[in-house]
């Protein structure tokens, strides 16, 4: 892979991010040590996807138990309850975070002294990110598998390293199409309100060579009628049982458009993001954000005082809307709800291919 930004790095009684709210413009990366500073870099995006999202709130765990002062287990335990309920709080929408939260949690029945417990845990957070990198590899290699050579992909928000410590969700699958010499192109849409697609994904796509054009996010309905979109792939933040889909929002507005221009709609996920609890994308919960980033762009004013505004950041698409969903487990289809029920139960046949 040619991105080698290390957007999450545990280096032992630390957790080193990189900030996303400062790029392209700025490298800056951030050591943190202690629990309430991961929980802030997750609530404010300095830390954003939800993959890395989960992998942070394993590690911001892991790093509120390595500063617990206590003396016995149940002494312990109160203190690490009080940690995971701070982190489970930064955000509600992505899976991956709850995912991250209940794996930690349960390491809690395993140890019965305070060292062996807080050892427990960073053993826990490492495999958390482990399987993240390896599933992402997955991921790409099937993904990419579905593209055609000369391709050109939409792409929403962003779904790369930066989003998942690994090799990327929707962008692993472009970034393996590229290496694979298939000569793909890219139009990115810059995703308001925060215009992740602008500042990160072209960002990554230049660091690994793929050909990427920046778009409007009202731009993307107008290429897909003249013919200029091939497929459209884009990440996933929360997935039913029966296939429905969360992503940043803008996303089902994207799916929509594919179907009324017959264009093949991708999903592209970990299998750690699929909620098979709720039945239906209607039971999602949508994050809604502050109104400013919406009334401002990076810090700048740009609608009148006082005017009101709504910040939904995710929206959900049908699965009726979807052609597949990529996961590290397999290409999911239609009919969606028996094959996530199949796919959950199943394992990785694949474990020692090349990625």
């Amino acid at each position: 892979m040619t991105n080698q930004i290390k957007p999450l790095e545990w280096l032992g009684d630390r957790l080193r991010i990189i900030d996303q709210t400062q790029l392209p413009h700025r490298e800056l990366y951030l050591d943190l040590t202690d629990y309430r500073d991961v929980a802030e870099a997750i609530s404010t995006l300095r830390v954003r996807g939800a993959p890395a999202i989960g992998v942070a709130a394993a590690y911001g765990i892991a790093l509120g138990a390595l500063g617990i002062k206590a003396n016995t287990t149940a002494d312990f335990l109160a203190q690490i309850g009080e940690i995971i309920l701070t982190i489970a709080a930064t955000r509600p929408t992505a899976r991956n975070l709850f995912m991250a939260v209940e794996s930690m949690g349960k390491i809690l029945t395993t140890q019965k002294t305070v060292v062996g417990l807080k050892k427990a845990l960073v053993a826990e957070a490492n495999k958390i990110q482990k399987t993240e990198i390896e599933s992402t590899g997955r991921i790409s290699r099937l993904g990419a598998a579905l593209i055609d050579k000369g391709a050109t992909i939409l792409t929403h928000c962003n779904a790369g390293p930066l989003a998942t410590t690994g090799y990327g969700t929707a962008l692993g699958v472009i970034i393996r199409a590229h290496e694979q010499g298939k000569n793909v192109r890219v139009y990115a849409d810059e995703t308001r309100p925060l215009c992740q697609g602008a500042r990160l994904t072209t960002w990554e796509l230049q660091k690994a060579g793929v050909p990427v054009t920046l778009i409007t996010d009202s731009m993307a309905g107008h290429f897909m009628s003249r013919g200029k979109i091939d497929c459209v792939i884009v990440g996933a933040d929360r997935i039913a049982a029966n296939g429905d889909t969360a992503n940043k929002i803008g996303t089902y507005t994207l799916a929509v458009l594919a179907r009324e221009n017959k264009i093949p709609f991708y999903f592209a996920a970990p299998t750690t993001t699929i909620d098979v609890k709720i039945s239906t994308g209607k039971q999602i919960v949508i994050e809604e954000r502050k109104a400013e980033e919406v009334t401002h762009i990076q810090g700048v004013h740009v609608a009148p005082d006082g005017v009101a505004a709504a910040n939904p950041a995710f929206d959900v698409t049908p699965h009726k809307y979807i052609t597949a969903i990529i996961t590290e487990k397999g290409i999911v289809r239609k009919p969606y709800k028996a094959e996530i029920a199949n796919l959950c139960n199943s394992t990785i046949k694949d474990q020692n291919s090349k990625l």
